[in-house]
């Protein structure tokens, strides 16, 4: 089911039907500022389980997720005082930070080194769906067949539709991969090059 929701004020109401089904196991498709990715809430393993069955995605590289905001991140992951000062500068934006994960993320959201991908995209639909399910939710890219990414919500729901509780139409997004920084240590490494401007990465 298509359900369009205002990208720039949207709408409690609407919000607030997405987020009861994603606490009944449901998944969703939902714009970002990089892509229409397909997702769950974090702490329902069995729809997560749904999500790697879906995506098809090697289990050794663990789903990305997203925050609402830094003190969000706080609870998730590790932040030393320059990840924090970096993801202040730059969140929310299309940026993956890679850190270390707190004991409240879930074995199956991280790897075997304990290190999570997270997001804070510049998108108030997505924002407004974990500030109100009240933790973060997974974000997993999706490609249509030799086509690559979806930008599009109406393709997302002619693909996967049934397997979804809802698609949200939050327009037409310009479809490209975040960009991927490792801040574990004090030193970051560019691990992906993507929609996110990386110089100040590559200049240190």
């Amino acid at each position: 089911m298509i359900i369009t929701i205002n990208p720039k004020n949207p709408q409690k109401r609407l919000i607030e039907r997405v987020v009861e089904a994603l606490k009944k196991g449901a998944l969703i498709g939902y714009p970002t500022d990089t892509i229409y990715g397909i997702g769950c809430d974090l702490l329902n393993k069995d729809a997560v389980e749904t999500v790697y069955r879906l995506k098809k995605h090697d289990r050794k590289k663990p789903l990305s997720f997203i925050c609402s905001d830094l003190n969000d991140i706080s609870q998730y992951a590790r932040v030393s005082n320059y990840a924090y000062k970096t993801m202040k500068r730059l969140l929310p934006g299309p940026y993956t930070f890679v850190l270390e994960a707190t004991k409240l993320v879930p074995s199956i959201a991280m790897t075997k080194q304990k290190t999570v991908g997270i997001r804070v995209p510049d998108n108030r639909i997505c924002l407004a769906i974990v500030e109100s399910l009240g933790h973060p939710i997974i974000s997993t890219s999706v490609y249509k067949t030799n086509e690559g990414l979806y930008s599009d919500p109406v393709d997302i729901e002619e693909k996967f539709g049934k397997q979804l509780g809802f698609v949200i139409d939050g327009g037409i997004v310009v479809a490209e991969h975040s960009s991927i920084i490792d801040l574990v240590n004090e030193e970051p490494v560019v691990l992906r090059r993507g929609k996110g401007d990386v110089s100040l990465f590559e200049s240190l």
